[in-house]
């Protein structure tokens, strides 16, 4: 239905007015190239009303791609693993009534980050089986045990964002527990070119056989404090 509400918007002479239709002329117009929501064999329409034709996203494209490489070597430089970039797309309902991205929202943008770093280093401990257990809940995997996250700048719709994740050495004088990974994640906004949020984290190495945490052994902790890069 949403392809119908859309094709009886259209534009620039390609509107099709309510009662004077028939199917095989909203297919029409979404098959003629010159049509502002002309969609290409093979490819997918708009997802929602709020989307934007790809005809005006597409003058953007450039810029977010050089944003993303910024971002990138911004992140590498800081020590972020590059397995973990996750690129987040800002959408209108990211927002709350206050007008910018809802705090709750990055916890999740966090998460997306944090999985991926975690599926990585299962996978290089373990090939792809192992990368898969760690997300199914299977033998020994990581759990979260605890997060904190620090806001720096409200973030609006449009946007972007890059997040990525690095595990940490604590500088605090925490007591190192063998079972634990103490991680950090920041998110990184490519319209404001700088962070706009943080997250403190502690990850738990959990054996899901025996449901207690454990110890994963001298060669676990070898690959993770091999992605350890000071910044």
């Amino acid at each position: 239905m949403f392809g119908i509400r859309l094709a009886l918007r259209a534009t620039n002479g390609h509107s099709l007015r309510r009662g004077k239709h028939t199917i095989a002329d909203l297919q029409a117009a979404f098959r003629d190239p010159t049509s502002p929501y002309h969609i290409p064999q093979g490819s997918q329409g708009p997802a929602s009303p709020d989307e934007l034709p790809q005809s005006t996203v597409s003058t953007t494209v450039s810029d977010v791609v050089d944003g993303l490489a910024e971002a990138q070597e911004k992140m590498m430089k800081d020590g972020f693993d590059p397995e973990s970039f996750w690129e987040q797309r800002i959408v209108w309902g990211d927002q709350d009534a206050f007008q910018h991205v809802n705090n709750v929202r990055y916890v999740r943008f966090f998460e997306s980050s944090r999985i991926r770093w975690m599926k990585s280093i299962a996978e290089e401990l373990g090939g792809p089986e192992g990368a898969s257990d760690m997300i199914k809940a299977k033998g020994v995997a990581l759990i979260l045990k605890s997060i904190a996250v620090q806001f720096r700048r409200p973030v609006t719709y449009p946007d972007t964002l890059l997040v990525g994740y690095r595990p940490v050495i604590p500088k605090d004088g925490t007591c190192i527990d063998p079972a634990a990974i103490y991680g950090l994640a920041k998110a990184y906004s490519l319209s404001q070119r700088a962070y706009v949020a943080y997250s403190n984290e502690v990850l738990v190495w959990y054996d899901y056989d025996k449901l207690k945490k454990c110890d994963p052994g001298d060669r676990t902790r070898a690959v993770v404090n091999g992605r350890i890069r000071t910044s």
